[in-house]
């Protein structure tokens, strides 16, 4: 049966060579054993990726097929690969495929079975079949017994090296999303992020398209008292995965989620934390999940203890963790909210320091910054990223979003107003100064923004307008310095904050100019504006 599957595909194989939904335990035996890793202190399996320790854009690509050439908003982003050329490189994966024992995996992506799409997984490695089995959706047995032909397959085939001379590629690597095939290759990099995002890329493009829900890069939890929903929208490094691991909260997920009319759902089945100067004190659910049968990228091990040293970078800012959403003691198992959100909170790491640490939207402006995306690119979560990079990002996801970015603002909007729907936008980035000259503002005080956010407690505090930055920024917190939330206050040369400012405040509006020229005047006056 699996060897017909297979056939499907065009890869030829016999049943001895197959490992078929493999548990964990036989995955991990059988990646030690291969080399692939070693065990850490914890019991995770730890690995390392060689030189693609990140994301690497320039390799990924959307094949220009007629069914999506007019649907793809295409640019420097959604990059158009050819058919031929993707036929030249899918029978050098399939060739490569056939003379190499493979590890398989059927998986859903969406947690909601209304909504879900069944994925094949057909990897060269174990420890990234093990990556698949416990970062997407786990199917029941009868699910497993019924799945019948996938909606999607994905071939990872990392130790196969491409000739850009040959495949018209960028490099060595590329992954490549075919919507007609429903296929995805991922070649050339064993960085198990690329999996994981094409897989979000394409539920970006179905789920809108086919069942009118709205795809989301965001962490969501829930009060397991009053059920009230908070969506956490942000690129990575802005603290998504640990606002959302919070112990009073249940655990929807940490990185992909779907709006439907009724609920939020996780489109995956796990958690993909980075790891750099992790500690217990701060994040003891995700350092508690951090044991057998997690996927440990890029973290460097004393030899002799294979104990892990989170504050060493030596390999990557970007070590990353890979582990079932249920290794979170408060997670929901159903990977779905009991209604949709209360709350909307856009997380910006402002390497400026200049953004205040907490502001309220209201619907203009909440559709602005959700269009506009600022933050500040972590270092190490793409190829050639040292140092926090302020960027614009639509959607705080545009590297995933296949579709214009109006499609989702519009769905985001919708849903915002028929909801009632309450947004803030905070700063998880500097203050006191730049990157380099300021600090990172306090997990802790973060943390009780966030839960001033949830309850309300910050509406009923008094707020000022920052006429630059166009906010309304609250006077006090609970549990919060209140010198803090004015950042002009927090520095120590006032006039520098106010160019620094002004510098990006003229940022805002050249990008706005630049890409969002389809804004309503309603939304585009709620954004910032420059005094000088």
């Amino acid at each position: 049966m699996i060897v017909e599957e297979l056939k499907k595909y065009g890869i030829h194989h016999t049943d001895d060579r197959t490992v078929i939904d493999a548990s964990p335990a036989v995955l991990v035996e059988t990646a030690v054993s291969r080399g692939e890793g070693v065990l850490t202190s914890t019991g995770a399996l730890s690995v390392t990726t060689g030189k693609y320790t990140g994301r690497s854009p320039h390799d990924r690509f959307i094949v220009d097929t007629p069914d999506v050439h007019d649907r793809i908003a295409w640019g420097n982003v959604n990059v158009p690969f050819s058919e031929e050329n993707y036929m030249r490189v899918r029978e050098e994966v399939i060739s490569y495929l056939s003379e190499r024992r493979l590890f398989l995996v059927h998986a859903l992506a969406g947690a909601d079975r209304r909504y879900s799409r069944k994925i094949l997984g057909i990897c060269e490695l174990a420890s990234q079949a093990l990556f698949m089995r416990q970062m997407l959706v786990r199917p029941t047995d009868r699910e497993l017994l019924d799945f019948g032909q996938a909606d999607f397959v994905v071939m990872a085939a990392p130790r196969l090296k491409l000739d850009p001379a040959i495949h018209n590629t960028n490099s060595e690597a590329a992954v490549l999303i075919n919507f007609r095939r429903r296929e995805i290759l991922v070649v050339g990099t064993q960085y198990s992020g690329e999996i994981k995002k094409s897989i979000f890329s394409v539920m970006n493009y179905l789920l809108p398209t086919e069942n009118n829900v709205l795809t989301m890069h965001c962490s969501c939890n829930m009060n397991p008292r009053s059920h009230g929903t908070t969506v956490f929208f942000g690129l990575s490094g802005t603290g998504k995965t640990t606002l959302s691991a919070a112990e009073d909260r249940m655990l929807i997920g940490d990185d992909e989620h779907g709006w439907s009319d009724e609920d939020v759902f996780n489109i995956e089945g796990g958690c993909y934390a980075k790891t750099i100067r992790i500690k217990h004190e701060t994040e003891p659910q995700i350092w508690d999940a951090i044991r057998f049968g997690s996927v440990v990228e890029n973290v460097v091990l004393d030899e002799r203890t294979r104990v892990a040293d989170y504050d060493d970078d030596a390999l990557t800012e970007n070590g990353r963790c890979a582990y079932p959403v249920e290794y979170i003691s408060n997670a929901v198992a159903t990977g779905k909210a009991k209604r949709t959100p209360d709350v909307v909170i856009f997380l910006t790491a402002d390497a400026f320091g200049v953004l205040p640490p907490i502001s309220k939207l209201d619907n203009n402006a909440a559709m602005y910054h959700f269009m506009t995306g600022f933050t500040s690119k972590v270092a190490g979560t793409e190829r050639g990223i040292k140092e926090p990079t302020p960027t614009f990002s639509s959607l705080f996801g545009e590297p995933f979003m296949p579709l214009d970015p109006n499609i989702y603002a519009q769905m985001l909007g919708e849903r915002i107003e028929k909801g009632g729907t309450r947004v803030y936008l905070i700063n998880t980035g500097w203050s006191g100064g730049p990157y380099g000259v300021g600090s990172r503002i306090k997990l802790a005080y973060t943390r009780k923004m966030v839960e001033a956010a949830q309850s309300g407690l910050i509406d009923d505090c008094d707020f000022v307008h920052d006429e630059r930055f166009n906010l309304d920024v609250p006077t006090a917190c609970p549990g919060v310095p209140s010198e803090l939330l004015n950042a002009r206050n927090t520095w120590a040369d006032r006039a520098e904050y106010d160019k620094t400012a002004e510098k990006l405040a003229r940022m805002f509006e050249e990008n706005a100019e630049k890409r969002l020229q389809t804004m309503s005047p309603e939304v585009r006056a709620a954004g910032p504006h420059p005094l000088g």
